[in-house]
Formats: C-alpha cells, structure tokens, sequence
C-alpha cells in the first residue's frame, strides 16, 4: 500500500509518515555525500549533494512508488571509487545506514527521556521505524544497496563483479524484480528488528 491510501484514512499519520521519510532518506543520502566529501572524493559536492536539502536528494520515480506502492528509493550519490580506495569506499557506502542507525538512537532516546503525548509519540515512533527499515533494508547485501558495496570493498574480487553488474542497463530491473519476489522474507527480517528494538526501550 502506497502512502496516498493513508492520506485517505489518517491524515495526520500521512503527513507524520511522508515527512519523516523525505527527511530520512535526505539524511542518508547526505551522509555517503559528506563521508566521500571528508574522505577526498569531490564529486558529490560537484553535484550539489553535501547538502540536507531534500531536493538535492530525491528521485522523481522513487517518490512515486513511495506514494503509489508504499516502496521507493532516493537518488545515489555519484563517488569515484578511484578517489576513496577501498577503505574509504567502504566507509562512504556504511555512512547511509550508519546515519539512519543515529537516527533510530536519537528517537529511542528521546522516547525514554520525553513526556510522551500521543502525538510526540506517533513522531517519534515513526521516525525510530522508518529509519530501522532504510538501515536494515540498506545493509542486505544485493547490488545497488551500501550492503553490497560494504561487501564488495571487504571482498575486492566480488566488488568488481558487482560493479559490473550494476553497471548493465537491465541490473535497475533485476534488482526490484528480486527484491519484490523476496519482499515477504525482506520484511520479515525488518519487523523482526523493529521488533527487538521496541522491545528494548519497552514502549
């Protein structure tokens, strides 16, 4: 289900929901841009992407689906590989899901610390989840997320096989026809991490 079906039904929680994932997905793609920035590549902040901006980040398709199907994707910040070396990449392609990680401890945080009405508690139950699903969904060691490329900088013989993989006009096809085909186990996964989560703040 898209995100317009719960405009329908629940206004508030909408805008809860599309806000908090503009701001996620902005934030992690801001932080491949900043780490490759820090870490000597100028080609993200050649492209304008070392920025929160989220328009600097968004992809027109990718918002579409989020809205339509309820799955959608930012744009990928552009790096040179050649610039970062293998560590350097490895540590770019980690700070997407690291920062959406910072994001979920923040919320958890604040959801023991805060005097929590219903509405604090929508937001920051919203965020805490949306930002446990990019980290953990991010990690899963496919080609096109930072998992496989975590992958591929650890396993460098691999890591060329990816690349060229992700390279070929149809890998963009492959992957959301995999990625649909195991969405059940793929969420799977993520609920069961949300749920060891919430069991550990107790809320």
């Amino acid at each position: 289900m898209g995100l317009l079906s719960l405009l329908s039904e629940n206004p508030l929680a909408f805008v809860v929901v599309a806000l908090a994932l503009v701001l996620s997905l902005a934030f992690h793609e801001f932080a491949h841009a900043w780490a490759a920035d820090r870490l000597g590549d100028p080609t993200p902040r050649r492209y304008g992407r070392v920025t929160l901006n989220p328009i600097k980040h968004l992809d027109p398709f990718g918002t579409l689906l989020l809205l339509f199907v309820g799955f959608g994707f930012a744009r990928p910040v552009p790096i040179n590989p050649n610039n970062l070396g293998r560590w350097g990449t490895l540590w770019v392609s980690a700070a997407g899901p690291l920062s959406n990680v910072l994001i979920a401890v923040v919320c958890a945080v604040l959801l023991k610390l805060l005097p929590l009405t219903s509405l604090t508690l929508l937001i920051l139950m919203t965020v805490l989840s949306i930002n446990i699903v990019l980290a953990v969904f991010n990690l899963i060691p496919i080609p096109l997320l930072d998992g496989s490329r975590i992958l591929g900088a650890l396993v460098p013989s691999l890591g060329r096989s990816l690349a060229q993989f992700e390279a070929q006009p149809f890998s963009f096809v492959l992957v959301m026809v995999f990625i649909f085909l195991f969405s059940g186990q793929i969420g799977g996964i993520i609920r069961t991490v949300q749920g060891w989560v919430v069991g550990l703040i107790g809320i």
